[in-house]
């Protein structure tokens, strides 16, 4: 399964939830798979969903935030997982693809290959911390703590188009509508 699928799985478990999606590849397939208002499509922010994530479910303690990040773009903000189990917003899931590899920029191996980042969460304190494969995404999305999940894939991209909509669009339709 490459990442376009299993963004496919977890957007099919989206109702009316605020939805923050990591840049580049990701962001152009969630907007080619679906497309919705209450979609942030992050821009040139790697590492930072999770903050925005963070930030939003904290603004907003009665919306489910679900955040789609990547195995690298955690890494390239690990401060972020004890940020977010310090916080502790039980209206967040954090779902962490994890290809091993930063697919935006040419697929180059990340540390996640010799990390199970389960287990980081785990070692953080996050005591909802599971791989994808194990668990009801609407459940999770439900409990009340925050939500770890590392949905594993193979790395690659699709040909997902461009997304047409430059940031400025993006972010006014995004708080117009949340």
């Amino acid at each position: 399964m490459v990442r376009r699928e299993a963004i496919a799985d977890i957007i099919r478990c989206i109702d009316d939830e605020i939805v923050v999606c990591n840049i580049g590849f990701p962001s152009r397939e969630l907007y080619d798979i679906k497309d919705r208002e209450r979609n942030f499509y992050m821009i040139g922010s790697m590492g930072l969903a999770s903050s925005i994530g963070l930030g939003l479910a904290l603004a907003k303690p009665n919306e489910d935030v679900v955040v789609i990040d990547g195995d690298g773009s955690l890494l390239m903000n690990m401060g972020s997982l004890a940020t977010v189990f310090a916080n502790n917003p039980k209206n967040l899931t954090w779902i962490v693809i994890d290809n091993g590899a930063y697919g935006s920029t040419g697929n180059q191996d990340t540390y996640a290959q010799v990390l199970d980042l389960v287990e980081v969460a785990k070692g953080i304190g996050f005591k909802n911390s599971y791989n994808f494969k194990d668990i009801d995404l609407k459940e999770i999305i439900k409990s009340d703590d925050a939500s770890f999940i590392v949905y594993d894939t193979e790395a690659g991209n699709s040909e997902a188009p461009i997304i047409d909509l430059d940031p400025v669009t993006i972010k006014n339709r995004f708080m117009n509508s949340i």
